[in-house]
Formats: C-alpha cells, sequence, structure tokens
C-alpha cells in the first residue's frame, strides 16, 4: 500500500521507469531516483538537465555513451552478490544506456548548479565496502559517491546490505537542520530489495516535535520510502530475508557532506557493539570484496561510530 512518504512498488512507475522520484513528486529541491529496466538490445536516451546522474546496475551490465565517451559497465548479478561499477552523468549532458543481456539500472541524481564536471567512470575495485555495527545491528555498506570516495557537487550514494534478522539506520539518526560540522541538511531516498520470493522488512520514521512525521512501513522489493526530514531508522530486516535498500541523499548546503545526529534517547546503544563480534554472514560477496583494494583495505573493520 503506497502512502505520501511510503512508495509501493509500481506505483510511481512513468514509462520507461519503473519508478520515478523527482524533486517536485517529493516536495523538496534535491534528491531524486529512476529505477530503468531494459530488454536485451534495449537502449534509453537520458537527459539529465539541471541534475546530475549516477548509473549504477542492480542487476547485469550495460553500456553508457556520453559526450563522445563510451563507458563498458560490467554490472553485476545482483545487489547481494557484490559491488558494481558505475557512471557518473554530470548536469546538462545527454547519455544513451544500452545493454545487450538487458538489465535494471538505478539512477539516483541531485540538482546542482556546477557546470565543468565530467562524465566519468568509476571501477568497483575503488568503491570502499565498510562493515558497520556489531552483533544484530551488524551491516555491509558500499559507498560509491561519497565526499572522499567519488568527487559530485551535491550527490551522495551508498547502499546499505543488512542479513535477515538484523537491523540498519540504527540507532534512528538525522540529518535535516543545517549545523556546520554537526549536522547536514539532506533530503533522502531508501529504494529497497528483498532477498526471496516472499521477502520483507521494515522501516521507520517519525519526526520531532516542531517537525512531525510518522511512518512505518512494511517494504517489499521495489518499493521506496521518502524522507524528507525526522528521526529515521530502524531498517529491520525480517529473519530469513537479506535486506538491501539504496540510498540517494543531496541538500541545499553548500558543502558536500554526510554529518548525522542520533536520537539521545537511543544513542547509547552503540556502546554495546565493543562487546559484541561483527555478524559472521558478512560481507556479501567475501571473495570478490577481498580481492579488490579498496575492499581488503576495509574488509573486517568495524565501523562502530557510524
Amino acid at each position: 500500500m503506497s502512502s505520501k512518504y511510503h512508495l509501493s512498488k509500481g506505483s510511481s512507475a512513468e514509462h520507461p521507469y519503473d519508478l520515478v522520484i523527482t524533486p517536485e513528486s517529493a516536495g523538496w529541491s534535491h534528491s531524486g531516483l529512476r529505477i530503468l529496466t531494459l530488454a536485451p538490445g534495449e537502449a534509453h536516451t537520458l537527459g539529465t538537465g539541471d541534475s546530475e546522474f549516477l548509473v549504477l546496475p542492480l542487476h547485469g551490465g550495460c553500456t553508457v555513451g556520453v559526450a563522445g565517451e563510451t563507458f563498458a559497465l560490467n554490472g553485476r548479478s545482483g545487489v547481494f552478490d557484490s559491488v558494481t561499477d558505475f557512471a557518473y552523468l554530470p548536469r546538462a549532458s545527454e547519455a544513451i544506456i544500452s545493454s545487450a543481456s538487458g538489465g535494471t539500472y538505478a539512477l539516483p541524481s541531485a540538482r546542482t548548479e556546477r557546470t565543468g564536471l565530467r562524465a566519468r567512470y568509476g571501477r568497483k575495485e575503488d568503491v570502499p565496502v565498510e562493515l558497520r555495527g556489531a552483533g544484530n545491528c551488524s551491516r555491509q555498506v558500499n559507498n560509491y559517491c561519497l565526499p572522499g570516495t567519488f568527487d559530485a557537487d551535491q550527490l551522495l550514494v551508498c547502499e546499505v546490505l543488512t542479513p535477515g534478522g538484523n537491523w540498519s539506520s540504527y540507532p534512528p539518526h538525522k540529518h535535516d537542520d543545517a549545523r556546520p560540522g554537526t549536522e547536514s541538511q539532506l533530503e533522502e531516498i531508501y529504494y529497497f530489495q528483498v532477498a526471496g520470493e516472499n521477502g520483507f522488512g521494515y522501516q521507520r520514521v517519525y519526526g520531532t516535535e516542531d517537525r512531525p512525521i510518522d511512518v512505518l512501513a512494511e517494504v517489499r522489493s521495489g518499493d521506496a520510502v521518502l524522507i524528507p526530514h525526522g528521526w529515521h531508522g530502524p531498517s529491520i530486516a525480517a529473519p530469513g530475508y537479506d535486506l538491501y535498500y539504496l540510498n540517494v541523499m543531496a541538500g541545499p548546503g553548500q558543502e558536500r557532506a554526510w554529518l548525522i545526529c542520533d536520537d539521545p534517547a537511543h544513542g547509547w546503544v552503540r556502546t554495546t557493539w565493543e562487546s559484541q563480534e561483527t555478524d559472521p554472514r558478512l560481507p556479501f560477496g567475501a571473495e570478490e570484496i577481498r580481492s579488490t583494494e579498496s575492499g581488503a583495505k576495509e574488509f573486517g573493520a568495524k565501523e562502530k561510530d557510524r
């Protein structure tokens, strides 16, 4: 069932996209996401307009032609199998996305006024993979397009993978108030996939006294949740069903930063992680991650402070 903030699969489809979230449809100013599925041999022309985009394969590979360059994205067999290579598309560009074998592609976006950035290829070997939390709060984060991992103007993109029965985005946190050095003002989209034919999870969003919001959504593959403000978390993976979500963030701040603050009622939970081990089911695609330079550096580390 769809609501203002929970978009069930298909409820925001707009040909040729499986899902379309624009700043206008979300009721905010910067963040956007489209999900594109191509049949074998099919191609799609994407005009970026006033936004910067990533082409991020979820399933399958593709070729991206833009500004006289061609990027061959090998992609992946699925979001739980490995990280992926990707392409960055700047404002005011036109790209042709084509696939010989077909696939599904996330197109996260952010409004920007910056010109001069060029289209670029992002190697999967350079994507930092972190293990955060511990115990049943263990999760994996693939940091594609964040400050320090890939240059963009406003766009922030990462993936979170949570083993069945675990909690992510916990303790609940927010980033809706511009406080330099402490908290960023960011609009956020969660796009979900769940392992298993009948897999499901839950997403919680709740507000502050002066800015109320109340979301408790059962999420399944293809669903999205909009977070304009407020505390968000936990993201709960039902036992037996691994949970994936793509995070897309952007905001009006001049500094591209992801700074969060915990709900003070629950932040103490972090102190319990020091005595717990990381869930041994992590990371997903362990052998492949170990073989990459960035993965070898990050593999096994507990990012317990985030």
